[in-house]
């Protein structure tokens, strides 16, 4: 048997045991039945996000305000990300306006500010608007993922 992998719903914040071998056959949350690893972005509370950051899938979140022009600029850009993406890794957005308390949790001094979390570590973070592609080639980089 597979082995089973942490897996945070980003809707419900429900932890779910994913075999490895499944994460791109649509798995879905054994609670309210979202989809875990939908190739989409996902907003998310700060609650959901501290259970999410200690998942075994990799989780690279947008820290984003409304009020921010470069964040609504960064959005298409990371949706474009969250499809090239799949089933490698999850993306969040959590917006700070909203969730303050992440803002200090994180020491976020900036936004858009990225994230990537894997296994209850930060792994690495970037600042900025950039294209899709340096996002995804960001991520890469950091697992040592091949395009």
């Amino acid at each position: 048997m597979a082995e089973g992998l942490r897996v945070t719903c980003l809707g419900c914040g429900q932890a779910n045991k994913v075999p490895a071998d499944k994460l791109t056959a649509g798995p879905k949350c054994g609670v309210c039945g979202a989809p875990l690893m939908s190739g989409k972005v996902t907003q998310v509370e700060f609650e959901v996000l501290a259970k999410a950051e200690r998942d075994d899938v990799p989780l690279l979140v947008d820290f984003w305000a409304p009020w921010c022009g470069p964040c609504r600029q960064m959005a298409p850009q990371f949706e474009a990300a969250a499809g090239q993406l799949a089933g490698q890794v999850r993306l969040a957005k959590i917006n700070t306006q909203e969730n303050p308390v992440a803002t200090q949790r994180y020491r976020i001094q900036g936004i858009p500010a990225f994230i990537l979390f894997g296994k209850g570590r930060e792994l690495a973070r970037a600042a900025g608007a950039r294209p899709a592609s340096d996002l995804v080639a960001f991520v890469r980089g950091k697992l040592g993922v091949a395009a």
